[in-house]
């Protein structure tokens, strides 16, 4: 079987590839090789390749950038997504879509099902939603997988930019009073290709278990590196709100998301984010 993976050079499609099943043929296409908001380009790849499976991982990512680059957000989060659903479609490829907890708000005060209604606070969110709806419009039997806070050994994240930022000593301060479920890659991509496999479609979770604020997930970065021999010196982290550390665009204050349908299909919950994020480091200082 054939599956095409956008978004190639990226942290999820990386992982995606790595994780492949033995059974797949991969093709991954990075943007220079696949511009998804070019529907010509998009159409003469799909049907070229005529893929079994295309998992999206192709995004526009910077969440505070899209305040002042709108179109160029709507354009890959929006249309990208709505020219591989459509012409997945007119080959009769299934399709995987990854989406995000900017689709809320973070005003609920409890994990967000599936069913939630959205209600995007920025561009980024709003336009990631769009793009659900696009796909599920063209192609029916699409699944749209939100999840949340993905890092990964490799690439620009969090948890890389804590690291640097650790290692040259000092403090650190990381903003407390937002609540998520920090994600590795690596499980993630396993999780899309799991689902991938139940043929699930229409709208799934998938995070790690556990919740934590930015605050939780740099101190567990500090010790588990220190542990890993990735830092020589403990590092102070300082919590601070979200009003000390103002950005363009409205973040979610608690954007957990109710992963059961998908973790019941997978036949198993999640681990937890502390235990995945110790294993992303243990294989960061391998790599070193």
């Amino acid at each position: 079987m054939k599956a095409l993976i956008t978004g190639a050079g990226g942290q999820l499609a990386a992982e995606l590839e790595k994780s492949a099943p033995r059974e797949w043929s991969v093709t991954a296409l990075s943007r220079s090789q696949l511009d998804i908001g070019d529907e010509v380009a998009v159409d003469h790849a799909v049907s070229s390749l005529r893929p079994d499976l295309i998992l999206n991982a192709a995004a526009y990512t910077a969440v505070d950038r899209a305040e002042s680059e709108p179109d160029a957000a709507w354009r890959t989060n929006r249309d990208g997504a709505g020219h591989l659903a459509a012409a997945a479609a007119r080959v009769g490829s299934r399709m995987v879509h990854v989406s995000t907890d900017f689709v809320f708000d973070g005003r609920e005060g409890r994990p967000y099902r599936p069913d939630d209604e959205p209600r995007p606070l920025g561009v980024y969110g709003a336009s990631k939603l769009a793009g659900e709806g696009a796909v599920l419009a063209a192609c029916p039997g699409a699944l749209v997988v939100r999840t949340a806070w993905v890092y990964a050994a490799g690439g620009r994240n969090f948890l890389n930019t804590m690291l640097r930022m650790m290692s040259q000593g000092g403090e650190v301060r990381v903003v407390a009073d937002q609540i998520g479920t920090p994600t590795s890659a690596p499980g993630l991509a396993q999780a899309l290709w799991g689902l991938a496999r139940c043929e699930a479609s229409g709208v799934r979770h998938y995070t790690n278990a556990g919740a934590a604020s930015w605050y939780d997930f740099a101190v567990a970065i500090a010790e588990e590196a220190r542990i890993a021999g990735l830092l020589r010196e403990e590092v102070r982290v300082r919590p601070i709100t979200t009003s000390e550390y103002p950005t363009p665009t409205m973040r979610p204050s608690f954007s957990l998301l109710d992963c059961t349908a998908a973790w019941e299909e997978l036949g198993e919950p999640a681990s937890h984010w502390r235990a995945a994020l110790r294993d992303v480091i243990r294989d960061h200082a391998a790599a070193a």
